[in-house]
């Protein structure tokens, strides 16, 4: 399964990169919006995990613009201010799942676990 991982923060990154490459996924890392539509351009990714609040593109437009291109990925927003507010408005754009940080390892895998098996049971594979 290829997930793409969009944050402004390093680390952040980083910490999503080694996680889901040890569950086994093909992971792409994208700086910001902008990066990551780009990259959408190239490859068919089956899960997007994007953080909510970045310079430019945030993870809101990000997800508007991936449905707008008819982009089939399942998105996980992560942010470090659980607001009601862009919960409800990620979740009407067709959001998969929202995580609050700071991330917890075991929490990140069962949600992307499980967005990703719902994502098999939904295409038949």
């Amino acid at each position: 399964m290829k997930i793409l991982v969009v944050d402004d923060e390093e680390g952040a990154r980083e910490l999503f990169n080694t996680i889901l490459t040890d569950e086994g996924y093909d992971v792409t890392l994208a700086v910001n919006g902008e990066d990551a539509l780009s990259r959408m351009r190239n490859i068919l990714f089956d899960l997007v995990v994007t953080d909510i609040k970045m310079p430019g593109m945030d993870g809101l437009q990000l997800l508007q613009e991936i449905r707008k291109a008819g982009l089939k990925a399942d998105v996980i927003m992560v942010t470090a201010y659980g607001e009601v507010e862009s919960y409800l408005k990620a979740m009407s754009l067709g959001a998969a799942e929202y995580i609050n940080k700071p991330i917890r390892i075991k929490e990140l895998k069962r949600i992307v676990h499980k967005v990703l098996t719902e994502r098999k049971a939904r295409s038949g594979s």
